[in-house]
């Protein structure tokens, strides 16, 4: 068996060496390593029931997953997710990942928002970094064995499939400005979210939510796109939008903003003594509604446990913006920071196209209307391996006659790409991008309404008819440019799904539907077909 995973994150390193550990031969493909993905940026931790004096469970983490993200997805898939929680982080511990440890060399866990019982393990401030460290290491081992090749320098341009199954993917090598198919008997998009449809976010922007655009032409369906969370507490750069982990507030962090000349702790006030550990979604709009800057404080935690436990608090904040955490408060706003949406899977994460798998961010799984913090690691290692073991189950091999099937369609793709590459413009791309960033900003916000979202669609439109005819200057970037028109499809099924919700769920708020209806508690799901995107809901 032969698998192309693409991507190379937590969750496709995580595939790779699964699939490589079920003997499977494996390629890896990505534009850069590991350690530029935005998998390393994770910082506060990774969920798991480590029972103990804890008195957790499967059961109740399960529970607070379903519950955080507003009871639409599946409860056996979260269960099974929440169930091999603790043997998917004692396989990271097992692989050298660097927790904090208690007095008795257990692993050490704190509170994040939406949960009952402390569950996030932790490695400092900087878990993400850790556990790609750990990953690389280990894919390293298999890489000698010869079970894995990794293959740099790649861009994602296309899948192969042929009779609803997918056979490789088509990449664009930018250093011989050509396309390179690659073939697999199956295929894992480890491709994460759509930052970069948005411009500033918390998110790398390797991000970019071309490989969903263009999947979702060739016919991959897509999912619950309205559910972008937006996390509450983040603070600006020049290029982007720099994350203030929940961390800070699982060690006592309070929320405020001044009236008067005086504190007023909002989230206290109104939700009780764990008010600053609610769900990210009411907290962000709680901060959006504040009438002035709010900020968090954690100078009363002390120089030694901000040093010990939130280093990379202190330090981010020192470095970008000048401020001593153990001294002042930070002022923080808002931020889109996850895409609970993307490629529709099932529970092997399986698309609807036969032998082409999504796992981590780039699939919608496990988080519903609304991420609880601490998942997104656990699901990116859980669904990688989960992909991988099924695919060695399946054991679907690739004949040769499929791979002659695509000569056409590669020398075709390729007649177009030198097009792109030998176009006379100096119109650059990235006005368009910018453009589609600011509308997908403005109209799709933390509290939405019909005519906004109209109003984005209508713009959309407009983007998508001229980008058919338009030409850019390759001399910038041909990947900018060749990805585009794709990342605006993908824009307007995004806008699309928000306006067909009419209802206020988890991250989608709607001014003019703002309570929850029972005939929405489905997914929705997004279809493009001769042309058109379709929206439907569907109970799974």
């Amino acid at each position: 068996m032969k698998v192309l995973v693409i991507g190379n994150g937590i969750s496709g390193l995580s595939a790779a060496i699964e699939a490589a550990s079920l003997g499977m031969k494996v390629i890896l493909a990505a534009p850069l390593q590991s350690e530029r993905t935005q998998s390393v940026m994770a910082a506060g931790g990774i969920n798991a029931n480590t029972g103990g004096l804890n008195d957790d469970s499967a059961e109740l983490h399960a529970e607070d997953t379903v519950k955080g993200g507003c009871f639409i997805e599946p409860e056996q898939d979260v269960m099974e997710f929440c169930e091999k929680a603790p043997e998917n982080l004692k396989w990271l511990d097992k692989m050298g990942v660097m927790f904090n440890r208690t007095d008795d060399d257990g692993i050490c866990v704190r509170a994040f928002g939406g949960q009952c019982r402390k569950r996030t393990a932790y490695a400092g401030s900087s878990t993400g970094k850790q556990i790609v460290t750990a990953l690389v290491q280990k894919c390293l081992e298999y890489e000698i064995k010869g079970f894995i090749e990794k293959r740099y320098g790649l861009y994602f341009y296309s899948a192969l499939i042929t009779e609803n199954r997918c056979c490789g993917a088509l990449f664009f090598d930018p250093e011989k400005g050509q396309l390179e198919p690659v073939y697999a008997d199956a295929v894992i998009f480890a491709t994460g979210g759509q930052n970069k449809i948005f411009g500033k976010t918390t998110g790398s922007e390797l991000c970019d939510g071309y490989a969903a655009g263009r999947l979702f032409t060739q016919g991959v369906l897509l999912r619950n796109l309205e559910f972008i969370q937006y996390h509450p507490t983040t603070i600006e750069t020049d290029h982007k939008r720099m994350l203030i982990t929940e961390a800070a507030r699982g060690e006592g962090g309070r929320l405020y903003y001044l009236e008067g000349g005086k504190p007023v702790y909002f989230m206290e006030e109104k939700y009780g003594s764990n008010g600053n550990l609610m769900p990210r979604d009411i907290v962000s709009r709680e901060i959006y509604n504040c009438p002035s800057q709010v900020y968090l404080d954690i100078t009363f935690l002390g120089k030694e446990v901000i040093h010990e436990r939130l280093e990379e608090v202190y330090q981010l904040c020192m470095d970008y913006i000048g401020l001593d955490v153990t001294k002042e408060p930070v002022p923080v706003e808002p931020s889109i920071h996850f895409f609970m949406g993307g490629i529709r899977v099932d529970r092997n994460h399986m698309t609807n196209i036969d032998c082409l798998y999504a796992v981590g961010e780039a699939a919608s799984k496990y988080h519903g209307a609304n991420r609880l913090g601490g998942n997104s690691l656990m699901a990116a290692v859980h669904s990688g391996r989960k992909a991988a073991q099924a695919i060695n189950e399946k054991g679907s091999l690739l004949n040769d006659d499929m791979k002659e099937s695509f000569n056409g369609y590669i020398e075709k793709e390729q007649e177009t790409l030198s097009s792109i590459m030998n176009s006379k413009s100096l119109f650059p791309a990235v006005y368009i991008q910018r453009n589609i960033a600011e509308i997908m900003n403005k109209e799709l916000g933390i509290v939405r309404s019909q005519r906004d979202i109209e109003e984005g669609i209508d713009s959309l439109d407009f983007y998508l008819k001229t980008l058919k005819s338009l030409h850019f200057d390759p001399s910038v970037s041909v990947y900018e440019n060749y990805r585009i028109y794709y990342m605006a499809v993908l824009s307007k099924a995004i806008m699309l799904s928000a306006l067909a919700r009419q209802e206020s769920r988890g991250a989608h708020y709607r001014t003019d539907f703002p309570e929850s209806k029972e005939e929405f508690r489905k997914c929705s799901v997004a279809e493009f077909s001769a042309g058109e995107i379709k929206i439907r809901f569907e109970n799974e």
